[in-house]
């Protein structure tokens, strides 16, 4: 088999792998988090947050694995595990990013704003810990749309929340 053909039969066993992988990973999850939605009626925003972040990475490595080497190509088509870890990472930076935007560390017009539950009167309690989890959304249609667009970001520009830490942690270390 001839170089150009081995990189070409790599691309492919590669893009179906990353296909079966994001389908399988968005499959499970959804399957996790499915009961809330279907017994709660309550659609849980990590959810959406993680699969777009799959989304995000899937999408990435598609644009970047025909620069990549071919070395580097044989060794990512020739393991599951290192196909799934790049959509799963951007899945996870996801939500970290979407835990920052929760703190209100960072706020610009251009990042989402939420609505939490009320604190109760006593204090907050382990009631008030899932209210928080289960009903804390985006204030608008619009918030919604910047959290959805932000978490293929962060799946997407797999730096781009790492960057983001490193910048906070600086200005904590110095503040």
């Amino acid at each position: 088999m001839t170089e150009i053909s081995q990189r070409i039969a790599n691309l492919h066993l590669l893009t179906k792998r990353l296909i079966w992988c994001t389908l399988i990973a968005m499959g499970a999850f959804s399957l996790l988090f499915a009961p809330a939605l279907i017994f709660g009626e309550r659609l849980l925003l990590t959810w959406v947050v993680f699969c777009t972040g799959i989304v995000g990475g899937f999408v990435s490595i598609q644009q970047r694995v025909k620069k990549i080497s071919d070395e580097e190509l044989s060794l990512i088509s020739g393991s599951w595990f290192q196909i799934l870890l790049i959509p799963v990472f951007g899945a996870i930076f996801a939500l970290v990013l979407y835990c920052i935007f929760l703190t209100e560390i960072l706020t610009l017009d251009m990042f989402p704003r939420f609505d939490f539950p009320p604190i109760p009167e006593d204090g907050p309690d382990s009631k008030y810990i899932q209210d928080v989890l289960k009903k804390t959304y985006p204030s608008s249609g619009q918030d919604l749309a910047k959290m959805i667009f932000w978490s293929f970001v962060a799946g997407f520009a797999e730096r781009f929340v790492p960057q983001i830490i490193t910048n906070l942690s600086g200005k904590a270390s110095k503040g």
